[in-house]
């Protein structure tokens, strides 16, 4: 039996080839190619955006609000972590204004920035949790994924 690799457009195929009983290559069928998608093309990433009033209802998922100051070392060593790190699939990240959204930071008992809040469809908290001291993506998925 020979293995033959070949690179298709949708991704990578295995074709197993066999010899025939005189020694002769035997054409590939239908039974004997697989299809391998790469994980890139078989999923799609989550997603980093900015907080609108329509944000929560319009966005299928799971939902996480951040609560972000420009003025925060830390929060902007967790955007830079959200920015070159990879969001999973199904997972949106709701950049919220911390100086400006006094309304959800009462809602949501947000005392203080890099504040990380799930939330249900229905926008109700599910858990929360602050990144002040571990401001990355592996914390924000280490304790609400």
């Amino acid at each position: 039996m020979v293995l033959v690799l070949a690179a298709a457009v949708s991704g990578i195929v295995f074709v197993t080839v066999t010899k025939d009983e005189m020694g002769n290559l035997a054409q590939p069928t239908a039974s004997n190619i697989t299809k391998s998608i790469p994980a890139t093309q078989s999923k799609t990433e989550g997603k980093y955006i900015d907080y609108s009033d329509s944000v929560i209802a319009s966005t299928k998922g799971t939902k996480i609000l951040f609560f972000y100051a420009p003025w925060c070392p830390q929060c902007r060593a967790l955007e830079e972590s959200i920015n070159n790190g990879s969001i999973p699939a199904g997972v949106t990240i709701i950049k919220v204004d911390y100086d400006s959204s006094q309304k959800l930071r009462q809602r949501y008992g947000v005392a203080i920035q890099t504040t990380l809040v799930k939330v249900d469809d229905a926008g109700n908290l599910v858990k929360k949790f602050v990144a002040y001291d571990n401001p990355s993506l592996g914390s924000l998925k280490n304790n609400l994924l």
